[in-house]
């Protein structure tokens, strides 16, 4: 089985960031956004990541910074074999984890 390695931003303004390591059973065509839902349901539901997928006229809230260039989680696809870093964007207020605000 091939997984995909992700090492992400935790914290909040608060507390500070820190880097956490997960690894992910890579499933054909998923994007990086299916990949932090699949960490959400099997090891750290605390993980927060704004997205407004299926939702009319709010989408694209799932932008980060990956590999240091800004893209949404939910457009850019994962790769077998692969380790990469995602971080919040840093030109919005920093909520928590990956989530900023929008305003």
């Amino acid at each position: 089985m091939s997984i995909v390695s992700l090492n992400v931003v935790r914290g909040d303004a608060a507390t500070g960031a820190s880097l956490e390591h997960f690894e992910v059973p890579y499933r054909e065509g998923m994007s990086l956004l299916d990949a932090i839902f699949w960490i959400r349901e099997h090891k750290d539901p605390s993980l927060s990541v704004r997205y407004s997928c299926r939702s009319a006229n709010a989408c694209k809230e799932c932008s980060a910074i990956v590999g240091g260039k800004a893209g949404y989680l939910c457009s850019i696809r994962a790769v077998p074999g692969s380790e990469v870093t995602i971080e919040p964007l840093a030109a919005l207020p920093w909520i928590k984890d990956l989530a900023t605000s929008l305003e």
